[in-house]
């Protein structure tokens, strides 16, 4: 039976990371994975999951509004899907999260989705709160803060550096406005 897995951690974990090296993986075998990456995150170029350390590779786009369900099943008919590796797996919606669930249990096709837990003001995303309560795996990757200890938190900041306190929750940005923290230096910085 396919199961659905949430690999999630604060920023510079290594996510996109672990989820290139499970589609090499699946490759490798001679099967057939299917990369799916949220429209909004243009970082690196629409379609593309790209890792910090500079591995990349091509994926399918999809709108928060779209049924993933029907996106993979359609990609299925056309050729058999062996998993669905989701990157920045935060950005779904709850229905989103709904449809993953039935891919594993419908078509039977294992989901890696991969994202952060909580956005720069300690607030869980809607994708990660339904992949945290649903998902049947739970897998955290660690990062670090500065001072060594496990990073679980983020700080976003403005240009001139300074932590920025409120604001939209998704503000798609990297290592230039992004800091992963434990969550004593996420307190410190709100003071």
């Amino acid at each position: 039976m396919a199961k659905l897995y949430f690999y999630f951690s604060s920023m510079n974990a290594g996510k996109s990371t672990a989820l290139l090296q499970s589609s090499y993986n699946y490759q490798e075998r001679g099967m057939n994975p299917l990369v799916l990456a949220p429209a909004l995150d243009d970082r690196y170029g629409v379609g593309r999951v790209t890792s910090r350390i500079g591995l990349d590779t091509e994926a399918i786009i999809f709108q928060r509004d779209q049924s993933l369900y029907e996106l993979v099943g359609a990609r299925h008919r056309e050729q058999p899907v062996h998993c669905v590796l989701i990157d920045e797996a935060q950005f779904m919606s709850r229905e989103q999260v709904h449809q993953l669930g039935e891919v594993c249990d419908q078509l039977d096709i294992p989901v890696l989705a991969y994202g952060l837990r909580t956005d720069f003001q300690g607030e869980p995303f809607e994708g990660s709160k339904y992949l945290l309560c649903w998902a049947d795996n739970l897998k955290e990757i660690k990062a670090i803060c500065h001072c060594g200890r496990k990073a679980t938190m983020v700080v976003r900041r403005d240009e001139r550096g300074q932590v920025v306190k409120d604001g939209a929750q998704i503000e798609i940005g990297g290592n230039d406005r992004y800091e992963s923290t434990c969550r004593r230096h996420f307190r410190e910085a709100f003071q």
